[in-house]
């Protein structure tokens, strides 16, 4: 293998468990390295930091796949893959559809793996788990023994990796529909469609807990809708009305399918920019029990924060207006970027502009399956928080 060497910052990054390893953190990497291949890394002073990944074209050159000398790489795929599902087979998630890796929290980085009631969908994001495919792909059949496995890839990530996309079919078979069974409710999947992987697995238990406010009677709203997962859940529930409001006619056209599928027919959708429509319906006087903001991530980068504040501030504040007495806001944030103490403090101020007081019912995180570490913050990267009108 070739050897990297780090500067005194990378060092101390390797010594607290980091996996990421930037530019301005290398000391020297041959220039002979092939996108994505395994390297050794060893500090300044010569000491073996462990073994990773590095790729000259990416963002983050340097992945560490583990701290301690392996001598096949493969094998040891193989074994995190096995463990990443054994773990999951012990949480007991009462759903046929979870996610089985996750990145960097199962020591896999670059990889995403979502099991969907017998089938799977994965993601090689980086050069250097393009590079362990074989691997990857052999072990998934080899511990799960799925009817079938679709290649949902991100283009984006891939291309700054140096990586063409080819989203397709890699085994077996994958139907246009795919039917899951979260906590007794059913959703439709389209793994050849849908967002990312397929579903918003992540935010699994939280449906549950902001439904277990719901009462017979109540008129709810459901904006960036996606699939209706928050929507239906409180149908399920006893609201007696329900708004869906999402910019994709398409995700509003499984938002139909779900609902029937789960026979709640009080319900509307809209096919409209959320901000918009808050801005007309604070307008118009209607009044709801309990508002859903579940918005795709504002601040994919550090200098998008700020931005992405002002977003929350505008989307909490009116969604405030539009809360009858005692009602609910649940509002989540799934960028890495805006912490737990920023929604806190955009809902804080929120709450005083408006001059409505609320308090916090819940704090919600990504479900279990989708596991923290501590040593790398950015696993942590969903966050919500269930606020009630005091």
């Amino acid at each position: 293998m070739k050897k990297v060497i780090l500067k005194k910052s990378g060092e101390e990054k390797l010594k607290s468990y980091s996996q990421w390893v930037y530019t301005n953190e290398i000391k020297k990497a041959p220039r002979d390295i092939l996108p994505g291949e395994v390297v050794e890394i060893f500090s300044s002073s010569g000491r073996f930091l462990g073994l990773g990944y590095y790729n000259p074209l990416s963002k983050i050159p340097l992945r560490v796949l583990t701290f301690f000398k392996r001598g096949d790489i493969r094998q040891l795929i193989r074994d995190r893959i096995k463990r990443a599902v054994e773990k999951r087979r012990k949480l007991h998630i009462n759903s046929d559809a979870f996610r089985i890796v996750h990145s960097e929290g199962d020591f896999l980085p670059g990889l995403i793996v979502d099991y969907y009631s017998g089938y799977l969908s994965v993601q090689i994001n980086t050069a250097g788990m393009e590079n362990l495919r074989e691997a990857i792909i052999d072990a998934l059949i080899e511990n799960i023994s799925p009817e079938g496995i679709i290649d949902k890839s991100d283009e984006k990530v891939r291309k700054k990796e140096g990586l063409e996309t080819e989203n397709r079919v890699i085994y077996g078979a994958v139907p246009d529909v795919v039917r899951i069974n979260e906590n007794g409710i059913l959703f439709n999947v389209y793994l050849k469609e849908g967002q990312k992987t397929g579903f918003y697995l992540d935010q699994r238990e939280n449906r549950k807990i902001v439904s277990s406010v719901v009462e017979g009677g109540f008129s709810v709203l459901d904006l960036f809708s996606n699939a209706g997962g928050f929507g239906i859940y409180a149908g399920k529930m006893g609201a007696s009305y329900i708004t869906f409001v999402d910019i994709s006619e398409k995700a509003l056209e499984q938002v139909r399918e779900n609902c029937s599928l789960n026979e709640i027919t009080d319900y509307t959708v809209v096919n409209q920019n959320a901000f918009d429509f808050l801005k007309e319906e604070v307008k118009s006087g209607n009044k709801y029990d309990l508002i859903i903001l579940d918005p795709p991530s504002f601040a994919k980068t550090k200098s998008e924060k700020e931005g992405a504040l002002r977003g929350f501030k505008y989307l909490i504040l009116n969604s405030l207006k539009l809360l009858k007495e005692n009602g609910y806001l649940a509002v989540f944030s799934c960028s890495y970027h805006v912490d737990m103490n920023d929604l806190l403090e955009v809902s804080a101020s929120a709450s005083t502009d408006t001059k409505i007081p609320v308090g916090v019912r819940e704090f919600m995180y990504q479900d279990r399956d989708h596991p923290v570490l501590v040593n790398m913050p950015n696993t942590l990267y969903l966050k919500g928080l269930l606020l009630e009108k005091l």
